[in-house]
């Protein structure tokens, strides 16, 4: 006979709360529940007596934070794959599903956990808080997010801790503190609950207060250079057009000429170093061996008319390959290609690759469409130009901390970034992509100069400082005045950038060993009085 007896409807609200807390304090939200929104759930998975119940708790909760916080993957789906609204619909609840399965993951972790070694009650806590952030730091997404971002999106000062500890780093301190704020909950009618909230609520004030004092001892940039971004805002249906040879590359390429023109006209008394298109911008090929073509030839004589710099993302061919590349060129102010130029090295799965495809290449007959791109080498070159060094990167590269590192490591004075956000509608993915590619400036303490096809265009300082941003969908110009170091110091992140993962793992084995070595000191008697006790 099953004994088991069923979770109360009721208790299933746990999950549910936990994902609106979570969905609602991400970015564009402010992070409001950061601190306590996995409390709920880990209040439900306490309670629970069958591994199906925990799986199932984690999964809601999932779901329901990728419906409000991811809920752009629908027009995704719509614009990118071509989908209609139903079906687009229909696909976005299947990601909520699937996207963010570390949850689960990590209650189903826990719950074998604490059944087989029967951890004590203090150390299953400790053990459900570490596993949850480890789950959540390896796990794989498409959009490498983190609950680091939130802050920095709400420009609470707390984010300019991620110089020393990276976003990933603010991120597992913030679900730690979930921790004391459960245990808060359990313990709210007792004053040591009221000790324990106020404790972290003193100590978040006190991290507010150092980020500020993080700032303020930022060095003084001893240069500076001005810089054109432009924003032409082209439709994906005229860009996939010129992509495939059926026409609208000369008019691409005629609105970013007229747009940088009259932006050259109204800043006419202005010394502007170099100018900076988006991720295949130039709407041609562009390389050495292509510069006599009709598209190449007519940029190199705009840019030689106004003796103009331009840093431009474009198409070109990978020799070794013969495959497409995603490239970012420098060209000078006569229109000549600066080597080396940079290619997409990270590239977007089941849109620029297949996954698995080298091994079994028959998948591109079932998924043609697909683009099929050459991988760059990687951050191992820096662009160059007029002295300046700088980190190049294309679209969501941004999102891995690692690559920025070795721009870093490689000495770079800036990092410029190019990117097409158009498939990702207005309100939620530009802003989240902006923050989590600015980010990367504030681990590294380098300014970010980002450039984007719809929107949001913009410039960050090393400080965090996010300069005038453009408007979505519309075309656009801004031009800045961008301080910087010509050598910038390493950050403290950069020097000991697996500081946080070994501490989080090194703190799992220390916690699962003592709970094995007490597990094996109930399984095993000490002595016959031991044994007859038990008996």
């Amino acid at each position: 006979m099953n004994n088991v007896l069923p979770v109360r409807p009721n208790l299933w609200l746990l999950p549910v709360l936990s994902g609106f807390l979570i969905g609602t304090s991400y970015i564009p939200f402010p992070p409001w529940a950061s601190l306590f929104c996995f409390v709920p759930l880990w209040l439900f998975w306490t309670r629970q007596t069958r591994l199906r119940d925990v799986f199932l708790g984690g999964l809601i909760t999932s779901f329901v934070f990728t419906l409000i916080g991811f809920n752009w993957m629908t027009y995704l789906l719509h614009e990118f794959a071509h989908l209609d609204w139903p079906i687009a619909v229909f696909g976005m609840l299947i990601y909520a599903l699937i996207g963010h399965l570390f949850v689960p993951l990590a209650g189903i972790l826990w719950f074998i956990g604490r059944r087989k070694f029967k951890w004590t009650e203090r150390l299953s806590l400790g053990l459900m808080t570490v596993i949850t952030i480890l789950c959540e730091a390896n796990s794989f997404t498409l959009f490498d997010w983190n609950f680091g971002y939130s802050w920095y999106g709400a420009n609470i000062p707390v984010y300019q801790w991620a110089e020393v500890v990276g976003f990933s780093g603010l991120s597992a301190a913030t679900l730690l503190c979930n921790l004391p704020l459960y245990i808060a909950w359990q313990k709210r009618k007792e004053d040591s609950g009221k000790i324990i909230l106020a404790s972290v609520i003193t100590g978040f004030i006190l991290l507010n207060l150092g980020g500020l004092w993080l700032k303020a001892r930022l060095p003084q940039p001893d240069g500076s250079f001005k810089t054109l971004l432009v924003q032409a805002s082209i439709d994906n249906s005229e860009k996939l057009a010129a992509e495939l040879g059926k026409g609208y590359s000369n008019e691409i390429l005629n609105r970013y000429i007229t747009l940088t023109r009259n932006a050259l006209e109204t800043n006419k008394d202005q010394k502007i170093d170099f100018a900076m298109w988006p991720e295949t911008a130039f709407p041609a090929l562009l390389g050495e061996q292509f510069k006599l073509n009709e598209l190449p030839t007519a940029l190199t004589e705009f840019l030689h008319e106004k003796q103009l710099p331009l840093i431009t993302g474009a198409y070109s061919v990978d020799e070794a390959s013969r495959l497409i590349t995603n490239s970012l060129f420098v060209l000078n102010k006569d229109g000549e290609i600066v080597l080396p130029y940079y290619s997409k090295t990270i590239l977007l799965a089941f849109g620029e690759y297949i996954p698995g495809e080298q091994f079994f290449p028959e998948i591109r007959d079932w998924l043609p469409p697909t683009g099929h791109f050459a991988r760059g080498s990687g951050p191992d070159a820096l662009l160059k130009l007029n002295g300046y060094k700088m980190g190049a990167q294309i679209c969501y590269e941004s999102l891995f901390p690692g690559f920025s590192r070795s721009l870093a490591e490689l000495g770079a004075q800036f990092i410029v970034n190019a990117t097409n956000d158009s498939w990702y509608g207005t309100w939620q993915e530009p802003y989240q992509h902006m923050y989590m590619t600015l980010a990367r400036g504030v681990e590294f303490r380098r300014p970010v100069l980002r450039v984007t096809n719809t929107g949001i265009s913009t410039v960050s300082l090393a400080s965090g400082e996010i300069l005038e941003r453009s408007s979505i969908h519309q075309p656009w110009t801004g031009l800045y005045k961008v301080p910087y170091l010509k050598n910038p110091p390493a950050t403290f992140y950069q020097n000991w950038f697996w500081l946080v993962p070994g501490l989080l793992w090194g703190t799992l084995a220390v916690l699962l060993a003592a709970g094995f070595i007490r597990s094996q000191d109930i399984e095993t008697p000490r002595s016959l009085s031991d044994l007859a006790n038990r008996y």
